[in-house]
């Protein structure tokens, strides 16, 4: 394998703006979970479902699996009913968030 720097996250996207793909390799999902989080989101901020719903579709078509992997990898919180979501500061990698492949 040769060590490359990581690829800019502009390069998943398409000239109009949508997502090409969801990214299968965990790295390259993480960055693009990162970006979105924060063009999509602001900070100190609460949003409903179908808002957070209507920023995802807008990038791709997928939103429901965008919106958990955003909440499973610690993008975004989420209240225990779902009803209210809020971005995340993530200072490294999720400390326990999602389970460690071993």
């Amino acid at each position: 394998m040769t060590s490359h720097p990581s690829r800019p996250v502009a390069d998943l996207f398409s000239a109009d703006g949508r997502l090409k793909a969801i990214p299968r390799k965990p790295a390259r999902r993480e960055a693009l979970l990162a970006h979105l989080a924060e063009t999509l989101f602001e900070a100190d901020r609460t949003y409903r479902e179908p808002e957070v719903n209507e920023a995802l579709r807008a990038v791709h078509e997928d939103f429901p699996a965008l919106r958990r992997f955003l909440v499973t990898g610690g993008f975004l919180s989420r209240t225990k009913d779902g009803a209210d979501y809020r971005r995340q500061q993530r200072p490294g990698p999720p400390g326990g968030t999602i389970p460690a492949a071993a």
